[in-house]
């Protein structure tokens, strides 16, 4: 007799209770099941070596696994990455046991619980008297919000030099807009792989005109796509309220102070190298170690600055030092960035990863390829798109919103 059996794929708990309340399972029942329904995964890296004995002692003692380095038993290594195994229940259980195990255990279990509680959670919405800001900071978690792409470069690998002419750009900028988009990304430098800086004054004079001019004629946000606090500020200063750094903040030692002085959004990009060498030879021993490691440590470094870590977002850099394995392995492993608990950006649009999956196709037949990496960015925990075909990509987001945000 067959009873239908099948393994359920449910990822949060409002999943899991709704599945247990068709079975009219009852409420206490369902209460007490949720923190043995969820699974988690937790990695530490650079464990001491009797601190990782007790990590492991701990988790199998509670009923979880842990995997360490086999030659910590051999005292051949004096650190160790642990991987850390259980249910919710069995993670509570284990980290109220090691705060009571000295060895600085106490700050690993909270170093823990705050991972799970991040990735578990809504980013925290920052108080902004910017009413445009505010709503965006409300819709993150509850929509997808689409950031549209306008380069006034000659040389942008995608449409470098169709928005040069101020006008055509705010055009554009105003098209993108009716279109779906939620911001207006604007960039003065290409950063693409290979190219030369710009001089600051260059790219101010080529930014600032037509955000003065966006700025007039609508309420959407603006962001500025720069590296360089000078140019920022001007952008700023111009009608810009977002600024979207390729470097984390990290190339020009002037912007953590100028995010917080200005107290505005900032997303931190993670890029290995710079746009002239990124792309050379990419290599990472472990890649999403790396580029959660860099985003954290900048989202501290911003917040050491005076920045309020809620108006922080952060973005793994898609083709920004990485190979096409790498970009497609972010996009798969996306959601592990949620533990630190920022808003995640992503964009993958026309890049040459998806030509060169696709067997090299132009930048101008990458549609579907930047579609279908829109919709499984989103699925996999990304809270901002940006993109180049608005219209398009604000039904995919719209579409698998449907399915993953009920």
């Amino acid at each position: 007799m067959s009873h239908n059996a099948r393994v359920l794929s449910l990822t949060t708990e409002a999943e899991i209770a709704r599945e247990m309340e068709l079975v009219n399972a009852e409420p206490p029942g369902i209460r007490r099941m949720l923190p043995k329904a969820r699974h988690f995964m937790v990695k530490l890296e650079k464990v001491r070596r009797p601190v990782a004995h007790i990590l492991k002692e701990t988790f199998l003692s509670n009923g979880g696994e842990a995997a360490v380095s086999g030659g910590l038993i051999t005292a051949e290594v004096s650190d160790s990455d642990v991987i850390l195994c259980g249910t919710l229940k069995q993670f509570r259980r284990s980290l109220s046991t090691l705060v009571q195990q000295g060895f600085g255990c106490d700050r690993i279990a909270a170093e823990i619980d705050e991972a799970i509680n991040r990735f578990n959670s809504t980013p925290l919405v920052p108080d902004v008297y910017d009413t445009r800001l505010a709503q965006m900071f409300e819709a993150i978690g509850k929509r997808t919000l689409v950031m549209g792409i306008l380069n006034v470069t000659p040389d942008s690998f995608s449409d470098g030099g169709q928005f040069i002419n101020k006008e055509t750009a705010v055009q554009h900028a105003l098209r993108m807009i009716k279109d779906g988009a939620d911001i207006i990304v604007v960039g003065g430098e290409s950063t693409r792989p290979g190219s030369d800086p710009v001089p600051a004054e260059e790219e101010i004079a080529r930014v600032v005109p037509v955000i003065e001019e966006i700025a007039n004629k609508s309420k959407t946000p603006i962001s500025i796509d720069t590296y360089k606090a000078q140019v920022a500020r001007a952008a700023l200063d111009a009608g810009a309220s977002i600024i979207n750094d390729i470097s984390g903040a990290s190339f020009d030692p002037d912007m953590p102070a100028l995010v917080a002085e200005k107290h505005c959004p900032a997303i931190l990009m993670h890029i290995k190298g710079t746009p002239k060498d990124m792309q050379l030879d990419p290599t990472y021993r472990d890649l999403m170690s790396e580029v959660c490691s860099f985003l954290r440590g900048r989202v501290q470094a911003m917040v050491d600055s005076g920045a309020d870590e809620r108006m922080l977002m952060v973005d793994p850099g898609i083709g920004f030092g990485k190979t096409v394995d790498h970009n497609l392995e972010i996009i798969r492993r996306l959601r592990e960035l949620k533990s630190i608990g920022r808003p995640i950006v992503i964009g993958t649009s026309r890049k040459s990863m998806i030509g060169k999956v696709l067997g090299d196709l132009p930048v101008e037949e990458r549609l579907e390829g930047t579609a279908a990496t829109v919709a499984l960015s989103i699925a996999n925990g990304a809270d901002i798109v940006r993109v180049h075909d608005v219209k398009e990509m604000s039904r995919v987001a719209r579409m698998s919103d449907a399915v993953v945000r009920r």
